[in-house]
């Protein structure tokens, strides 16, 4: 090989590689390179790896003066912060945090049974979360604009928009009957239901047609360390599309439901007609077996990821939302049909379906817990966030998250029609006793971080004495000192994440299931509930009414807000993007109407990189992961094949491995898992600041550790003023890493133990059997 005399050979010019891989918030490749001049070596606009113009033909021996491993950036960031249809993303919040439930199940070794019913709990959860937002849309456009306000003179005059569906103001005109109003008003729930169809269709084509790399699954991949390594765990096509052709199907079941229900009971009324009748209850038995049949779908075995799965359940994706949309026009069409003396009263049965969807949350809830406490007895793990429950607890949130948002837009809505609660009776009364608990949740809430306070207060006081004792022989500065405890003090908050969330969403499950109860039993807002009652009950009822309201209308609004500044505004759609840098890591298993997986593509791109370019060069290879870049090396690692893993090395620095992946989802970065990770690449080294609040050690087992984790790295570098740092220091906490010296001289240890297993001459005596 290279007899032609045009290149030298990789092993020969002693080409060593370092792949960059940026974390939250993304950078350019200007900055992650240090040179103003960069080239893309191989990838598109959304993902791509650059180099320095100066070192696009290093390994042929073409490099200027510079010392170290030839430089790589792998960008990522416009995964998640693109264009500005990603501030729609924010309808999606709620499917989000169910999805990071699914993978927060504690280790368990031997009870597939008991995995599969976690994960079957926590997608049933998800598929209630499609009906609640669907039914909040239909409780909008179908109960308060159609039924209520259109059929309402006082109201409809008011807003003149409506005057086609009064019956009324338009003398009993053709629109005005109350079905064919319903019917009409379902466009705006379809329609919702359409854009999170089109929206999980449009991301899978761009994240899950992205297949990883084929290989054989490693039969070591089965011993309980983490499933993050087989070959098909970053390739869930065939479940997306599943899952997805089911909650399409699930969305306009509810519109049908709602659009038929109403005119059902009208029909079954003594005198009502006799073949409408017998069509409606055909077609509501109709809705209940199409209702079984996306049950079923739900409940199917979720992911297979021993093997590369490209199959798709063709006939399933496409027959099932047909079906679902052609009941809907069949309710719409039995909806419209003349029924003369039917007119709109009161409301329609918001209370039932809103009490019956929050009452299937709260047993789906209690019942994950159970089983998360049952996986946690096998296999416990003090690490662990919650003690194991930090799933059912995510899941809580996202159902309390959903809750608010569907009552915020009914009770806004609501508002806007009737500013002066007169002419219309409003929403459900079950939603106004949810935004009513909203005071009393955020009471426990800020009680709790006022505790959190006192407590990093006292762990700063606490510290100046270490601090000053890490700088002996530098002058005291009293004010210098007490600012980089409380940096560290502030820094160890994250390590008390699992009691906050532990608290927001024990308070969260009894108050809402006091709100449901109290809903179902006085059929009265919290404030008429409370009449009669003692003086201090009744002021409290009605204060924490109109607070809640307010509330929930201020998270409405600043919810609207956020997301139109991020349509507009690069800089907040950025924002938002690091929110889904953290949320979406993890595939959709969970609810396909979640934000796509970005680590479908990134991890396979990673991936390609390493194996191609390691096949090709037989060079030195160091993966050099930040943050969130981090994770993806380290997922990365897990995919290569068992011969390159050992040719590569593994440098994490603010890396939230352990701190929090390892605590959050200890199924798949536990202790074993990442003890395997060191084993099976050739080195890996951690480091990490006291200042940082995201990175932190790996904490291996045993004499594992010390070999991974180097002691904390001193933040600020400096003191104070020296003939090295002239001007004061900054405290850098989780950022630039590299400025610290260290950061090269670990660099070039890892490289250094990587120099023995590179084929190629490495002494003068296996030079010739090297070459041969």
């Amino acid at each position: 090989m290279g007899g032609d005399g045009s290149a030298a050979r990789p092993e020969e010019s002693g080409t060593a590689l370092e792949l960059l891989v940026h974390g939250v918030g993304g950078t350019t490749p200007e900055k992650m390179l240090d040179d103003p001049r960069t080239v893309r070596i191989t990838g598109d606009d959304i993902a791509a790896v650059f180099r320095r113009a100066d070192d696009v033909d290093a390994e042929k021996g073409q490099r200027d003066a510079r010392t170290g491993p030839v430089p790589e950036a792998y960008v990522w960031c416009n995964l998640t912060s693109g264009n500005g249809t990603r501030a729609l993303w924010l309808l999606l919040l709620p499917f989000m945090v169910v999805n990071l439930a699914h993978w927060m199940r504690p280790t368990a070794r031997g009870r597939k049974r008991t995995v599969r019913l976690y994960g079957l709990l926590v997608r049933l959860a998800g598929l209630t979360l499609t009906v609640l937002l669907v039914a909040a849309a239909c409780e909008v456009a179908l109960d308060l604009v159609a039924w209520q306000c259109a059929g309402t003179r006082a109201c409809a005059e008011s807003h003149s928009w409506l005057g086609f569906l009064s019956p009324d103001l338009s003398d009993g005109g053709w629109w005005s009957r109350p079905g064919r109003r319903l019917a009409l008003a379902a466009l705006v729930p379809a329609a919702l239901t359409a854009l999170l169809w089109y929206l999980s269709h449009r991301t899978w084509s761009a994240y899950e047609s992205q297949q990883p790399m084929s290989r054989e699954g490693d039969p070591e991949e089965d011993d309980g360390r983490t499933a993050l390594g087989r070959p098909g765990f970053w390739y869930g096509r065939r479940l997306v599309a599943r899952l997805r052709a089911a909650h399409t199907a699930a969305g306009l079941l509810t519109i049908a439901a709602a659009v038929s229900s109403t005119a059902a009971r009208f029909d079954r009324e003594p005198g009502g007609p006799a073949l409408l009748d017998t069509l409606g209850r055909i077609l509501e038995a109709g809705l209940v077996g199409a209702g079984i049949a996306v049950v079923w779908v739900v409940c199917r075995r979720g992911r297979t990821e021993r093997h590369l799965d490209r199959r798709l359940d063709e006939h399933l994706v496409r027959r099932l939302p047909l079906t679902a949309l052609l009941l809907l026009a069949l309710a719409a069409v039995y909806a419209g049909w003349e029924r003369p003396g039917w007119e709109s009263q009161g409301r329609l049965a918001g209370d039932a379906t809103f009490g019956g969807i929050a009452s299937a949350q709260g047993l789906l809830v209690v019942a994950l817990a159970v089983v998360a406490h049952l996986l946690y007895r096998t296999h416990p793990d003090p690490r662990a966030a919650m003690r194991g429950l930090a799933g059912p607890a995510v899941a809580t949130l996202a159902c309390a998250l959903g809750g608010v948002m569907s009552g915020g837009v009914s009770q806004r809505m609501a508002d806007w029609l009737d500013g002066t609660g007169t002419t219309i009776l409003g929403p459900p009364v079950l939603l106004t006793w949810q935004a009513s608990v909203i005071p009393l949740v955020l009471l426990v809430l800020l009680g709790h971080c006022a505790w959190l306070g006192r407590r990093t207060w006292r762990s700063g006081r606490d510290q100046l004495g270490t601090v000053e004792s890490e700088y002996p022989a530098e002058p005291k500065d009293a004010a210098r000192t007490r600012r980089i405890a409380r940096t560290r003090a502030m820094a160890a908050l994250t390590d008390r994440g699992p009691r906050l969330i532990g608290v927001t969403s024990a308070s969260t499950l009894l108050l809402g299931a006091g709100a449901l109860v109290g809903a179902l039993t006085s059929h009265k807002t919290p404030g008429k509930a409370a009449d009669g009652a003692y003086a201090f009950v009744e002021s409290a009822a009605e204060t924490a009414q109109a607070l809640g309201s307010w509330l929930i209308g201020l998270g409405f609004i600043l919810f609207v807000t956020w997301g139109r500044r991020a349509y507009k505004d690069p800089s907040a759609r950025r924002t938002i993007g690091i929110l889904w840098d953290v949320g979406t890591f993890w595939p959709r298993a969970a609810h396909p109407f979640a934000p796509p997986c970005y680590a479908e593509r990134a991890v396979p791109d990673l991936t390609w990189r390493i194996a191609t370019w390691t096949r090709a060069t037989h060079g030195r290879l160091v993966i050099s992961g930040h943050s969130q870049g981090s994770v993806l090396a380290a997922a990365a690692a897990w995919q290569l094949e068992p011969a390159v893993r050992k040719r590569v090395a593994l440098l994490t620095y603010g890396s939230p491995l352990e701190r929090l992946y390892g605590r959050w989802f200890p199924a798949h970065f536990g202790p074993a898992a990442l003890t395997a990770l060191h084993h099976d690449v050739d080195c890996w080294r951690n480091l990490y600041r006291l200042t940082d609040p995201i990175g932190g050690p790996v904490r291996l087992p045993g004499d594992c550790g010390p070999e991974v984790d180097r002691e904390p790295l001193k933040d600020p570098l400096a003191y104070g003023r020296t003939e090295l740092h002239p001007l004061p220091a900054q405290i850098l906490g989780h950022s630039d890493y590299q400025a610290d010296p260290v950061f090269a001289e670990e660099r070039a240890k890892l490289l250094g133990r990587l120099q023995p297993d590179v084929p190629g001459p490495r002494s003068q005596d296996d030079s010739g059997r090297s070459s041969a």
